[in-house]
C-alpha cells in the first residue's frame, strides 16, 4: 500500500520498495524475467522493523519477491533461509496462483538449500488503481443474506459463457445477478476471495481446497477467481450494487497458508516468524485448528490485517465481512478479550467501521456467542440447532425455540439490536438443508480421510431411509420440512442467511465438509433446480422485507408499541391458549409492529392441528403468504403457515 510505504508500487522513476522484517539481519528485492531471476537489490534503509528502498528503472509490471537472511533458529521462532524467495505480505497482485511443491518446504535441523523461486508465485508491481466510481447507496432497511462460492454458483449455469465461469466476471453476468434478484436477498456473502494454498495432504488426493480457507496473500484477488485481479472484483461488487446487492467478504485472519512447523516457508514464515506467529517453541499456537496462528495483539500482524480490509473495503467497495473465526482474531496469550487490539481497531477505524461486520464467533478452543461488539453481526449456532433438534423431534424445545425465534436475547442482551443474530440452518460448512433431511450420517468419503472429517454432529434426520429414494411419500415428507425450516428461518426476529441452493434442493449427496470438492458435488446444479422451491422461498423473502412486523429490528417485550395499540408480539397454541412450553409441538406467534399485523404458525408435531386466529382488525382480514405444506384450513404435521392482515379493498 504506497501511501503507508509497504509492498512494492512504481513512481516516475523506479519502485518504492518496504517490507516488514523485523529480526532479518538483510533483505534483498528480487526481479523476475520470466522464471529467471535477473536481479538482486538489498535493501539499505531501515526503520525499525521496516526494510526500504527505491530501485530505479524498474516500472509497474515488474515481477519481483524478497529474501530475508538472519538466524536460522526454529526454538527461538526464526526461521530465516535466503534460498527460500518470498511473497510480500502487502502484494495487491500475483502473476499466478499458489501451488505446493517440495522446494518450499524447509523443515529440517538446518536451512534447506534448494532455490524455491521457480515454484512460488511473484508479486507484481502495482499502480494504484483510480479511485473506484461512486457506488450506490443499499437500501436502509431490512437483511437477507446469501452467503456462496464464487466458483460454485457458476460453474454450471448454462447462461454464462464457459470461458468466464466460475470467475468474479461470472458473478457480474446478468444470469447470475437474475436469480438472486429474484430470490430478493440484499446481501451476497462469498467464501474466502484472497489468494491462498492447498494443504499438504490434498494434492496427494487429487485434490484442492475448494473453500479457499487458506490464505497466503491477505491483499490479493486469488487469481483463479479474479483473472483480471481486483478491477475484475471491483466490477462485479458494482454490478451487484446495482442490482441493489451488497457484497461480503468473507476473510481469513486467524491463521495463514503456511500451517504448521511441517509447512510450506511462502511469506510471513521466513520474513518474521516470531513476529507474525503466536510460536511455541520450534511450534506454534493452533487456536484455529488449521497449523497456525497469526499474532493478532502484535503491531505487524495488526497493521497487516487492517490494511488488507482497509484494501478490500476501498477498492472493491464491498459492503462488509465475515471474520472466520472471529474468536482468533479477539484473542490474547492469555486467551479471548473482547477489547482486544483487532477488534478495538476495526470499530474505530473511518473506512470499516460503517461496514456490516459478521463475526463466527468461535475457535477451536473457545465459544464466544454474545461477546462481539453491538452492532456487529455474530453467526448463531444455537438457532440453527434449535431448529434442527425441534424439527427433527426432539421434545421439551418449544420455549428453547420460541427465544431463538425471538432473536435469542437471552445471549444478546436488551443493549444489542435484535439484527445482531445472524439466524441460519445451513452453511458452507455441514450438511445442505435437502440432505440435512435425507442422511443421519455423514459421506466424506470422497475427501480422501476415510470419512472421518467433518461433524458427526448433525442433528439431523432421514425420514427412515438414509440417502436417495424413489419412496414418494419419504420425499414429500422431506421436501415439507425443508419448506418449513426455510420458512421458520425467514420469519425468525434477527438477520436470516441462506445458503447457496438450498433454496433449489441442492445436494451433496451427504458430504458435510465438502471443503476440498472443486466438482459438481459443490456446484450449484442450475439444470436441476426445484424452481418451486426457489419460488417458495422467493415469496418468502418478499413477506420478510415487506412486513415490518417480521423484519423489525426491536426487541419483543409483549408490551404495546403505543397506548391502546396490539402487543408486540403473543405467544399462543394455535388452537387457542397458552403455549405448552415443556411437552408442546405447536405454536402461534402474533407480530405486530408499525400498523402490521402477521401470524406465524407452526405445528412440529405428527398430527394436524386445528388453527384458530384471532379476529382480524376491522378493515382487515386475514389472508395465507406461505403454507409450507401447501395446505389449508387445520396446520399439517410438520408445517409452517404465514399469515398477515390485508385490507379490504376500498
Amino acid at each position: 500500500m504506497a501511501e503507508r510505504g509497504l509492498g512494492a508500487v512504481a513512481d516516475a522513476d523506479g519502485v518504492r520498495v518496504g517490507v516488514v522484517a523485523p529480526d532479518a539481519t538483510a533483505v534483498e528485492f528480487c526481479l523476475f524475467e520470466g522464471e529467471r531471476e535477473v536481479a538482486r537489490y538489498p535493501l539499505t534503509e531501515r526503520q525499525g522493523a521496516v526494510w526500504h528502498g527505491h530501485i530505479a528503472g524498474v516500472g509497474a509490471g515488474a515481477r519481483y519477491g524478497f529474501r530475508a537472511h538472519g538466524p536460522w533458529a526454529p526454538w527461538e521462532g526464526h526461521r530465516f533461509n535466503p534460498a527460500k524467495l518470498l511473497v510480500d505480505p502487502w502484494a495487491t497482485a500475483l502473476d499466478r496462483g499458489f501451488r505446493l511443491h517440495p522446494a518450499l518446504f524447509d523443515t529440517g535441523a538446518s536451512p534447506d538449500g534448494t532455490d524455491s523461486a521457480p515454484f512460488l508465485p511473484k508479486g507484481i508491481v502495482a499502480t494504484p488503481l483510480p479511485p473506484p466510481a461512486p457506488l450506490p447507496p443499499l437500501p436502509d432497511g431490512p437483511r437477507v443474506i446469501y452467503e456462496a462460492h464464487v466458483r460454485g454458483l457458476t460453474m454450471l449455469h448454462p447462461g454464462i459463457p464457459e470461458a468466464i465461469r466460475g470467475t468474479f466476471a461470472a458473478l457480474a453476468h446478468p444470469a447470475a445477478i437474475a436469480h438472486l434478484q429474484a430470490l430478493g436477498v440484499t446481501h451476497l456473502e462469498l467464501l474466502p476471495v484472497a489468494a491462498g494454498i492447498d494443504e499438504r495432504h490434498l494434492p496427494p488426493l487429487g485434490l484442492t481446497n475448494y473453500w479457499n480457507y487458506n490464505p497466503v496473500a491477505f491483499l490479493v484477488p486469488c487469481p483463479r477467481l479474479a483473472p483480471g485481479g481486483m478491477a475484475e472484483v471491483r466490477a462485479a461488487v458494482a454490478a451487484l450494487r446495482a442490482a441493489g446487492i451488497g457484497t461480503i467478504l468473507d476473510v481469513v485472519f486467524n491463521h495463514s497458508g503456511e500451517g504448521d512447523a511441517e509447512g510450506p516457508t511462502l511469506s510471513l514464515r521466513g520474513l518474521g516468524n516470531a513476529a507474525f506467529y503466536r510460536t511455541r517453541g520450534a511450534g506454534y499456537a493452533n487456536d484455529a485448528g488449521c497449523g497456525n496462528t497469526l499474532a493478532l495483539d502484535r503491531p505487524w500482524p495488526l497493521r497487516l490485517v487492517m490494511d488488507a480490509l482497509r484494501h478490500w473495503a476501498l477498492q472493491a467497495g464491498v459492503a462488509g465481512f465475515r471474520l472466520d473465526l472471529a474468536a482468533t482474531l479477539g484473542r490474547r496469550e492469555e486467551g479471548f478479550d473482547p477489547q482486544a487490539p483487532l477488534l478495538s481497531a476495526m470499530r474505530q477505524d473511518p473506512v470499516l467501521r460503517d461496514l456490516l461486520i459478521i463475526a463466527e464467533p468461535w475457535d477451536i478452543g473457545t465459544y464466544e456467542l454474545g461477546r462481539f461488539p453491538a452492532g456487529w453481526g455474530e453467526w448463531n449456532d444455537r438457532f440453527r440447532d434449535t431448529a434442527r433438534r425441534f424439527w427433527r423431534g426432539d421434545g421439551g424445545l418449544l420455549g428453547d425455540l420460541a427465544t431463538r425465534f425471538a432473536g435469542s436475547a437471552d445471549i444478546f442482551g436488551a443493549d444489542r439490536p435484535v439484527t445482531d443474530s445472524v439466524n441460519f440452518i445451513t452453511a458452507h460448512d455441514g450438511f445442505t438443508l435437502a440432505d440435512l433431511t435425507a442422511y443421519t450420517q455423514r459421506r466424506n468419503w470422497a475427501n480422501g480421510e476415510e470419512n472421518r472429517d467433518g461433524t458427526g454432529d448433525n442433528h439431523s434426520w432421514n425420514h427412515g431411509i438414509e440417502g436417495p429414494t424413489e419412496d414418494a411419500a419419504v420425499l414429500a415428507r422431506r421436501a415439507g420440512d425443508v419448506r418449513a425450516l426455510l420458512a421458520l428461518l425467514l420469519t425468525a426476529r434477527g438477520t436470516p442467511m441462506l445458503s447457496m441452493g438450498d433454496e433449489a434442493g441442492r445436494s451433496q449427496g451427504g458430504n458435510n465438509n465438502a471443503y476440498a470438492q472443486d466438482t459438481p458435488l459443490s456446484w450449484f446444479d442450475w439444470e436441476g433446480m426445484d424452481q418451486g422451491l426457489v419460488a417458495f422461498t422467493a415469496a418468502l423473502v418478499r413477506a420478510r422485507l415487506a412486513h415490518p412486523a417480521l423484519h423489525a429490528g426491536r426487541w419483543l417485550t409483549g408490551a404495546p408499541a403505543e397506548e391502546g395499540g396490539l402487543p408486540d408480539v403473543e405467544w399462543l397454541r394455535p388452537e387457542g391458549g397458552e403455549p405448552d412450553w415443556g411437552a408442546g409441538r405447536s405454536l402461534l406467534v402474533l407480530l405486530h409492529a408499525e400498523g402490521d399485523r402477521v401470524a406465524v404458525a407452526l405445528n412440529g408435531g405428527e398430527s394436524p392441528v386445528p388453527l384458530a386466529l384471532p379476529a382480524a382488525r376491522p378493515g382487515f382480514a386475514w389472508a395465507v403468504l406461505a403454507d409450507s405444506a401447501g395446505a389449508v384450513g387445520n396446520l399439517a404435521p410438520r408445517s409452517l403457515r404465514l399469515l398477515a392482515e390485508r385490507a379490504y379493498p376500498a
